[in-house]
């Protein structure tokens, strides 16, 4: 069986039940027809309630399943031509990020992502997608090459956060994000940033920075993971569902503060699904998004995205 989270397992319960009828029916003259369908419409009405109320934390284990589709699998079915570019001209090739060019419906784009592995080995390899700033640096890199051939640039974010190791923080983590933050946000193409499975704290907004934020629908994104704000809150990181209902942190949260400019909507059970059918989803809110910001001169990128930070929130000014 595939990896089932706790509040699917009634629903994986009926899937098999049904699965068993169907083979018995197969393999015996027994009529089992009327009781499948009566399955099958518990089955959609369990589906319903499962997935269409989905807690906080229920979103935080979706966005962390180990089957939940990576940048490169989007890659491979949004875009053609995709040629992967390597290293930051001063140390190496982290492979936490994933970066290239390619074409979106024949037209040129930049393509940057966080890359988590599918398996233990795979993460090893990718640093279970936390960068280090080798990384943060290539993306800078290849962002600075989109902006030269006015190439409009894609971001996936998925990470838990930018690793916190010693040596990463002897390399400059903490510059190598600041410098993503402050280029993006004066960046002269179009930039498209989509949320795709946990967008982890200053490690996810160092390709966060665009004139569109998406969020696929069971995605996070926050300051802090669950574990780490309960940690903080109350000494006691098994507290981490009461945190991820305090936090706002799912798309429909973000949608309501507008810190995000729209959820896209997942396949029910999750990306996973159906990976074919999520990444066209997600294609027609590419293009439209690409449409419309292609139609805008640079100066009005800027400033539009300039404006677009600066109205998140709710503050006033004090008169002193």
């Amino acid at each position: 069986m595939k990896h089932v989270l706790e509040f699917e397992k009634p629903v994986m319960e009926l899937r098999e039940k049904i699965s068993e009828l169907k083979r018995l029916t197969e393999d015996s003259e027994m009529d089992l027809s009327e009781e499948i369908v009566t399955l099958e419409n518990r089955l959609e009405k369990l589906e319903t309630d499962v997935y269409d109320r989905m807690q906080p934390w229920d979103r935080v284990q979706m966005a962390r399943h180990p089957e939940r589709p990576t940048t490169l699998d989007y890659i491979e079915y949004l875009f053609t031509d995709f040629m992967e570019l390597h290293g930051d001209r001063l140390f190496g090739d982290d492979e936490a990020i994933v970066s290239g060019i390619a074409k979106f419906k024949d037209e040129p784009v930049t393509v940057i992502g966080h890359q988590r592995g599918k398996d233990t080995k795979e993460n090893i390899r990718r640093n279970f997608g936390m960068p280090h700033p080798e990384g943060y640096r290539k993306a800078l890199r290849l962002m600075k090459q989109a902006e030269k051939f006015n190439r409009p640039i894609v971001t996936f974010i998925d990470t838990k956060g930018a690793y916190p190791g010693k040596a990463a923080e002897e390399r400059g983590q903490s510059e190598a994000i600041a410098r993503n933050l402050v280029e993006m946000a004066g960046l002269s193409v179009p930039i498209i940033c989509i949320v795709i499975g946990e967008g982890g704290s200053g490690g996810a907004l160092g390709l966060g920075i665009g004139d569109r934020i998406y969020m696929l629908e069971n995605s996070t994104y926050s300051v802090i993971s669950p574990e780490g704000a309960s940690s903080i809150l109350w000494k006691d990181s098994s507290l981490a569902k009461k945190a991820a209902e305090s936090m706002k942190i799912t798309s429909y949260d973000l949608k309501e503060l507008e810190v995000i400019d729209e959820v896209i909507p997942e396949i029910r059970g999750g990306a996973h699904r159906d990976i074919e059918a999520q990444s066209a989803r997600i294609e027609k809110v590419l293009s439209d998004a690409l449409t419309e910001l292609q139609g805008l001169d640079s100066s009005q990128l800027i400033e539009e995205r300039f404006l677009k930070y600066k109205n998140i929130g709710d503050y006033t000014y004090l008169d002193i």
